[in-house]
């Protein structure tokens, strides 16, 4: 029951209980008061005068009775409204500055706010803390929580904050704002429904660059920014030493990279393979070569490039097969070699190759021509069914080709050495 209603109350119950009888009308008769002329009988006058008394006593006894439950009802809600004053207190509520003040019947902060109809989250601030018990004259105060969506130097998070305006917040999170760059004034306000923010501080960068150190006091939001704050032009494919993209941080070193490059082609053989066939129509240990292997040709694409006038390794672009290698074919014979050649084989083959090369398989005139055991020359070693080149052949083939020789030409064939063969 408000106050208001509860004075109603009370004026309506006075009303209804005081009104049918005054107290102050009620009649009175003082003893020996004259009474109005009447005729009575001689001898009644004391008879009359007993009966009026008893008549107006018995008429205050009535009044006395009717009076006292009305008493006890002024009693009553006099006490009531001594009780009511005690309760009232006068309080002043400011919600988010706005002040009011009013009356409540509120036992605390939490009962006044409920009884007001201001509703209160997890981050808004109430003075007393709700609960607190009340007084009269109290100064209840309440500020909301305001979500700020803040990105601080590149860095982002959820924050709430009970002040109106972005500067305000920005002092009570403890940020400093002198040489500060802010995506909105700082006299902005904000609502209920809280703002984004976005804050670079001042930083202080050292920028490294053609050999001197500038130093920049900035804002800015790329190392970028910072290198051309500090007057220095990127060119062509110079970069930084951090990402140029990237947030400059407090107290950085950036160094700006000169940069040129190049490319250089190399050109690389590829091995050709050989591949070996068994042919039976040739003798053992003769091999011959049907197709010449011919080898391919890789062609590499290389960048070269120069950091601050030192070269850094070449870094490989691409690989390309210019010419794929092609395989040497050999024919390897199976065929048994014969030994024997009627009419040759009692001679001292053994003597003439002492001769003629010393006995090396391998030997080589000084002029090229000779070759092998017995020094034959390649067109009479071809004549005899040699392949190749006599002095590639096994040292049984040679004599082979020897004793034919001797046969189709006797000891004449090695004219300083025939005679040996005979011993």
């Amino acid at each position: 029951m408000s106050r208001t209603q509860f004075e109603h109350s009370e004026a309506y119950a006075a009303h209804e209980y005081l009104a049918p009888y005054d107290v102050h009308s009620a009649p009175t008769l003082p003893y020996g008061a004259p009474s109005a002329p009447s005729v009575r009988a001689p001898g009644d006058g004391r008879r009359a005068g007993r009966r009026r008394r008893a008549r107006y006593a018995g008429r205050a006894d009535a009044s006395l009775r009717r009076l006292l439950p009305r008493a006890l009802v002024v009693a009553f809600l006099a006490g009531g409204t001594t009780a009511f004053v005690a309760k009232d207190k006068a309080v002043e509520l400011t919600v988010d500055g706005t002040p009011r003040t009013l009356h409540t019947f509120a036992d605390d902060v939490s009962e006044l706010l409920a009884d007001e109809g201001v509703e209160v989250g997890a981050h808004d601030v109430i003075v007393p803390a709700p609960g607190t018990p009340l007084t009269s004259g109290e100064d209840v105060a309440v500020r909301y929580g305001r979500p700020v969506l803040l990105t601080l130097d590149g860095h982002r998070r959820q924050v709430w904050t009970t002040a109106e305006t972005v500067e305000g917040a920005l002092r009570q999170f403890g940020v400093r704002t002198q040489g500060a760059h802010l995506s909105t004034e700082g006299s902005r306000r904000i609502g209920r429904e809280g703002l984004a923010l976005v804050v670079r501080t001042e930083r202080v960068v050292t920028v490294m660059a053609d050999g001197r150190a500038r130093t920049v006091r900035t804002n800015a939001a790329t190392v970028r920014e910072v290198v051309e704050e500090a007057g220095i032009t990127l060119r062509g494919e110079d970069t930084t030493s951090v990402p140029a993209t990237g947030f400059p941080r407090d107290g950085q070193t950036v160094t700006v990279l000169r940069i040129t490059g190049s490319q250089e082609v190399r050109e690389d053989p590829i091995p050709f393979d050989v591949r070996r066939t068994d042919d039976a129509s040739l003798y053992r240990g003769t091999e011959v070569v049907q197709q010449a292997g011919r080898p391919g040709l890789r062609r590499t694409t290389y960048a070269l490039r120069t950091v601050n006038g030192v070269r850094d390794k070449p870094r490989r672009l691409r690989t390309e097969v210019v010419r794929e290698p092609s395989p040497r074919l050999v024919r390897v014979g199976t065929r048994p070699r014969p030994t024997s050649v009627e009419g040759a084989d009692h001679l001292n083959w053994q003597g003439l190759a002492a001769c003629e090369s010393g006995g090396r398989p391998d030997a080589v005139d000084p002029s090229g021509t000779y070759g092998g055991l017995y020094q034959f020359d390649t067109r009479t070693w071809h004549d005899l069914g040699g392949e190749g080149r006599p002095q590639d052949a096994s040292a049984t083939e040679q004599t082979y080709r020897a004793k034919k020789l001797y046969v189709r030409s006797g000891p004449d064939a090695w004219p300083h050495c025939g005679a040996r063969l005979r011993g």
